[in-house]
């Protein structure tokens, strides 16, 4: 897809569908188990079942509802239904409790739901406790949630640590048959481009899947022309930048959990909190979402003196137009007053706590890491910042960003930074530290060399898929971040004469406040400009990305269909609200439309806490 030179962004189709499919597949599983029941629930399903089902739906022929890991009372009930995923530890909480009421000559039926598949591994751990015979099981193939009108998630957060730590493939299939599903819903995907191991075997995998189904899509005409796959490891300088577009501060400060946020009494000035849900229906926050902060303030001033202008009009009314203004107007402005103080609430809280953090020193040294300059007093930040004991997390990340953009640390450096960071926060996060080598995430410098010479070695004495599986074996211990070339080939850090005007932005620098634009979505940008990798070798080599570029040649490629002008970005491993936004811009700029399906949304704070061992 060549970009257009029109600014008329298509519209992005109805995802409202998905939720109807997930429910009524819900209703028809829990209707497979007739009669009373009562119906355990894991935690983190909890918030996804609130986008798409009331309670009174839950309700259905259900007693009592309890979550999953609470001891339930003693229960009346001859049923038992579990809504869960698939996960070791739960399973043998629901052996507990079938092998205690056998115990206790109790005689019920047990209903294992796992969403969205089940595992074998699942099944292995039932067969041990001895109870696989006494349940049945099922799947909710409830793979994706749509949030906001051009952002679906999967909701599966630990995806990441799993896959890119633990090298775990268990959840590529539920990513190539949640593709299946939107490809079968609002495809066929005419052109599909790609970089990463993940992105490869998911895309491989959908296609098989597709060619078993014989898909039904040919010959229909699309809503999406063309799907972007990503892995998370491809940039992860980008996620542990600090956001400062509105939204990301808000998910950085309060955290959004599926689509919404709690905002506590210091935010809605009284002494409770409220579950805000933050999106495009929300009339303020979808004018300031995409905003860097230092604009929001004034956006949000003007507003209310709109808001206010259109009170006082009352007074010059007579009794008829009065009656119109209270029926048709005075509910939404009402509504907007209310949605106007929070937001001004949540600004108000934000730079309290920014101003505690010492915000702009630390922004200041990102920028200065991201561009190369004054390493040694970046590194002396983060070393105080270590001492002060600010917050491990935080810490973490620092160090992390230091090592990406450094191509790793020398040991010296790493030595001190590590030793400092046990002494400030504990003893027990030296398995994070092995963790983050792992990873790539934070490394030294002569090591990475050392394996990545044993590496090249190794490949050259066997076939290139063997040394494909050995290379995933050593992973991200001799990963090379390459983020100063990388960067210098693509020209990330803007060249500007004076200062960024972040009010008007010319690109998607403004979202970290025109010091850098986000590398994944710089590549993105690329490669859809030049319809695939062609002229970019130099960098996926530096990459190591497992590229690809596919043209579905049963698909008719007609230029003049909106589709070809949707694109499906797809994130594996994570998304950060700052790519959205940064996403978003393109797509006006050049007349596209970018949809977002992401295995979570996440943020530096979220990574950092997936490669913790410590429990805090």
């Amino acid at each position: 897809m060549a970009f257009a030179g029109r600014r008329d962004v298509p519209e992005a189709p109805d995802f409202g569908i998905l939720k109807r499919l997930a429910r009524d597949q819900l209703i028809y599983l829990l209707e497979q188990l007739p009669g009373k029941k009562d119906l355990f629930i894991e935690p983190d399903l909890m918030s996804p079942l609130d986008r798409i089902a009331n309670v009174s739906i839950l309700k259905h022929e259900v007693d009592k509802l309890y979550k999953v890991e609470s001891r339930p009372a003693p229960s009346a009930s001859d049923q038992f239904c579990f809504l869960v995923r698939p996960r070791i530890k739960t399973m043998r909480y629901i052996a507990d409790i079938v092998n205690a009421d056998k115990m206790s000559g109790r005689s019920r039926k047990y209903k294992i739901i796992f969403s969205p598949q089940k595992f074998y591994a699942c099944e292995m751990v039932l067969e041990e406790e001895g109870v696989f015979g006494d349940v049945t099981c099922d799947e909710w193939s409830f793979y994706l949630l749509p949030l906001d009108e051009d952002i679906i998630s999967m909701e599966l957060p630990e995806f990441f640590r799993d896959y890119f730590l633990e090298g775990d493939h268990c959840w590529i299939n539920s990513i190539a048959r949640a593709l299946q599903l939107l490809n079968s819903l609002y495809g066929p995907f005419g052109k599909a481009y790609g970089i990463g191991r993940c992105a490869k075997m998911s895309y491989e995998l959908w296609r098989d899947l597709e060619e078993e189904s014989e898909g039904d899509g040919q010959g229909r005409k699309p809503e999406i022309g063309n799907i972007f796959l990503m892995d998370r490891d491809m940039d992860y300088v980008t996620a542990l930048c600090s956001q400062v577009v509105y939204e990301g501060l808000v998910d950085d400060t309060f955290r959004i959990k599926c689509g919404s946020v709690d905002f506590g009494p210091d935010v809605t000035s009284s002494d409770k909190s409220i579950k805000v849900l933050l999106n495009a229906q929300d009339k303020v926050f979808s004018q300031i979402r995409n905003e860097h902060f230092s604009s929001v303030f004034g956006f949000l001033s003007q507003k209310s003196r709109n808001l206010q202008a259109q009170y006082d009009r009352r007074r010059s009314m007579d009794i008829k137009q009065m009656k119109n203004f209270v029926s048709q107007e005075l509910k939404g402005l009402k509504q907007e007053h209310r949605l106007l103080s929070l937001h001004i609430g949540a600004c108000e809280s934000i730079m309290k706590k920014k101003t505690k953090q010492d915000f702009q020193e630390m922004i200041k040294a990102e920028h200065s890491l991201l561009e190369g300059f004054d390493i040694r007093e970046s590194t002396s930040f983060i070393e105080e910042h270590i001492d002060r004991q600010v917050s491990p997390i935080e810490s973490l990340r620092l160090m992390c960003l230091l090592s990406i953009t450094e191509n790793g640390l020398i040991p010296k450096d790493y030595r001190s930074l590590k030793t400092q960071y046990l002494q400030s926060y504990g003893p027990e996060h030296l398995l994070t530290f092995h963790n983050l080598k792992r990873i790539g995430l934070l490394t030294e410098q002569s090591a990475g060399e050392t394996l990545t010479a044993v590496e090249s070695k190794v490949s050259k004495l066997v076939t290139d898929r063997a040394a494909g599986k050995i290379t995933d074996a050593f992973n991200s211990l001799a990963r090379k971040s390459n983020f100063r070339a990388i960067s210098k080939k693509l020209g990330l850090i803007p060249r500007v004469d004076g200062e960024y005007d972040l009010k008007m932005p010319r690109d998607m620098a403004y979202v970290f406040s025109g010091a850098y634009i986000p590398l994944s979505c710089k590549i993105i940008e690329q490669v859809l400009e030049r319809r695939g990798w062609l002229g970019l070798e130099e960098v996926m080599r530096l990459l190591n990305g497992n590229e690809f570029s596919i043209s579905d040649s049963t698909v008719e490629d007609n230029p003049t269909w909106e589709s070809q002008r949707v694109v499906l970005a797809v994130f594996l491993g994570g998304c950060t609200f700052s790519e959205i936004a940064a996403l978003r811009f393109l797509g006006k700029e050049r007349g596209c439309k970018f949809i977002f399906l992401t295995t979570a949304i996440t943020n530096s704070a979220r990574m950092m806490e997936a490669m913790i061992e410590a429990k805090a």
